[in-house]
């Protein structure tokens, strides 16, 4: 039974690392708005200047991971896979972390949606696959299809499973469907400032702040790509700055709170530096 949950992880394994491969290179050549590709994914922590040659890199090295998986028969085609996944796992926790505005860019420019837990689940689900496979010693898809004893209709339905638990753990599939809906992406759509302000009323992060503001209605607001900013006055000349994510059904809300001296006194789920050094424009 090892062997055919193994076997069935390889196609699913090599499938995600092209279409993530396939997707990067698309977001790469596209003529993107200045600073777009450094919101996606690890490029964010580098210089803007290096944002699209590393995400021409990630895409080639994810190619080569594929190829190889399918066609040598190697331990190191095997344990490639195992050891660039759980990177990805431990960059995507640092991002969230460090970065909570950016996205994975694990799908290039579908993947804009802030790094969450389901992406993480998501890179960790994979990590496990690519271990089943290189501890099963799947030879390839020709060592594959040359075992006559392989139950090929359930090593199927593993990989169908598989293939429903990325999907369950893919944030893109909601940028996706919003994207069918309204043949935008959230950077070129208009969307009201009120009903991100409904989003925030009815977030965790605004019933931990609320009590600490001195008027329910914001002194500022403004707007940058897809997420909405608003400044509420708060107690000794502090204000408390909240962003909202304007893209899914369950839309990330950052919070900072930012001293009358320009500096962040506290911060619960904060966003980067951009929240409180951002030119106010109005909505």
């Amino acid at each position: 039974m090892f062997t055919i949950i193994a076997t069935a992880a390889l196609p699913v394994l090599a499938l995600t690392l092209t279409l993530g491969g396939v997707a990067k290179l698309a977001t790469a050549g596209r003529e993107a708005s200045p600073g777009a590709l450094t919101r996606l994914g690890p490029v964010a922590l580098a210089p803007e200047r290096f944002a699209r040659p590393a995400m021409i890199a990630c895409a080639l090295t994810e190619f080569a991971l594929a190829g190889g998986s399918l066609v040598v028969d190697h331990p190191v085609t095997r344990w490639s896979p195992v050891v660039f996944f759980a990177i990805a796992t431990y960059v995507l926790w640092d991002l969230r972390r460090r970065r909570p505005d950016v996205g994975c860019g694990c799908f290039g420019e579908v993947s804009a949606a802030p790094v969450g837990l389901r992406s993480i689940g998501r890179a960790a689900a994979l990590t496990a696959m690519a271990v089943l496979v290189a501890a099963g010693n799947v030879p390839g898809l020709s060592g594959v299809m040359a075992r006559p004893v392989l139950p090929r209709g359930t090593a199927a339905w593993v990989a169908g499973g598989f293939v429903l638990l990325l999907l369950v753990l893919s944030p893109e599939i909601d940028e996706v469907a919003a994207r069918v809906r309204h043949r935008a992406p959230c950077e070129q759509r208009a969307l009201p400032s009120g009903r991100a302000l409904s989003r925030l009323r009815g977030s965790a992060a605004w019933r931990a702040h609320a009590g600490s503001l001195v008027t329910g209605e914001p002194s500022d607001m403004w707007r940058e790509l897809c997420w909405r900013f608003f400044v509420f006055p708060a107690r000794d000349g502090a204000e408390v700055v909240f962003a909202v994510y304007l893209s899914g059904r369950r839309p990330p809300v950052r919070v900072a709170v930012v001293g009358a001296d320009g500096r962040v006194a506290a911060a619960g789920d904060r966003t980067d530096a951009s929240l409180r050094e951002s030119t106010p424009v109005s909505a």
